[in-house]
C-alpha cells in the first residue's frame, strides 16, 4: 500500500505563536500537488519529577515519534526563542534521534527552521542557526527564505533569510502579520516542491 509523501512540520509551541507559523507552513506544503503535511509537536519537559505528561495529548497535534522523522520527505522544525536557542522540549526530542543519525535516515532530505520571539531583538536568528546544527549533523539540506521574497523587505515584524519567524511584541495572542504569514506559506511551498524534486 503506497502512501503520499509528506513534509513533517515538527514544532513546540507554548502560547500558540509557533503553532500558527507551523499551520501556515503546512498550508504551503499542502498547496503543492503530490505532497502532504504532517503536523506534530513534542511534550513539555519539566524539572518537577512528579509532573508527567500523557502519552497522547488531550488536544491539538499528536506528539512526534521517530518514525514520523524516519519516513518524511522533508522537515520544517519550529521552536520559540529561548535566550537565543531552541526550547528544551524540542532539543530533548532531537537528542533522542541518534539511531536515525547512525542509519542516515534523514540524509539528503530538505529542511527549514522557523521561530517566534516576543521582541524584534529576542534572538530569532541565533535560534534558527542553532536549530540547524542537529539537522546538519543528520545530513539534511537546509533551506531558508530567498532574499528575493518581497516580505523580507517589507515586514516590520518577523521574517529572515534563515527561515520564517514571527514577533509577538509581548502579546502572546498576537496573530501573524500579513507578511509573516505569506512568507511562512511560501517557505512551505518551497520545501514541498524541493522534496518532490529530490524524490524524483
Amino acid at each position: 500500500m503506497s502512501h503520499q509523501p509528506y513534509i513533517l512540520v515538527l514544532y513546540y509551541s507554548r502560547y500558540g505563536a509557533v503553532k500558527s507559523l507551523a499551520e501556515a507552513i503546512a498550508e504551503g506544503v499542502e498547496s503543492i500537488s503530490g505532497m502532504s503535511a504532517r503536523l506534530r509537536t513534542v511534550p513539555p519537559v519539566t524539572t518537577n519529577i512528579n509532573n508527567t505528561t500523557e502519552a497522547i495529548p488531550t488536544s491539538g497535534d499528536l506528539y512526534a515519534e521517530l518514525d514520523d522523522l524516519r519516513h518524511c520527505s522533508g522537515l520544517a522544525l519550529g521552536s520559540p526563542t529561548r535566550f537565543g536557542n531552541m526550547a528544551a522540549p524540542l532539543k530533548y526530542f532531537l537528542d533522542q534521534t541518534s539511531e536515525l543519525w547512525v542509519s542516515g535516515a534523514l540524509a539528503n532530505k530538505p529542511a527549514t527552521v522557523f521561530s517566534s520571539s516576543a521582541c524584534l531583538h529576542g534572538g530569532q536568528e541565533t535560534t534558527l542557526l542553532t536549530m540547524m546544527m542537529p539537522l546538519l549533523h543528520h545530513g539534511m539540506l537546509i533551506m531558508g527564505a530567498p532574499i528575493t521574497e518581497e516580505e523580507l523587505h517589507t515586514s516590520n515584524g518577523g521574517g529572515t533569510p534563515y527561515g520564517a519567524t514571527h514577533v509577538t511584541f509581548g502579546d502572546n495572542q498576537k496573530v501573524l502579520s500579513k507578511e509573516e504569514r505569506s512568507l511562512a506559506v511560501k517557505v512551505g511551498k518551497q520545501l514541498a516542491h524541493t522534496a518532490l524534486k529530490l524524490k524524483s
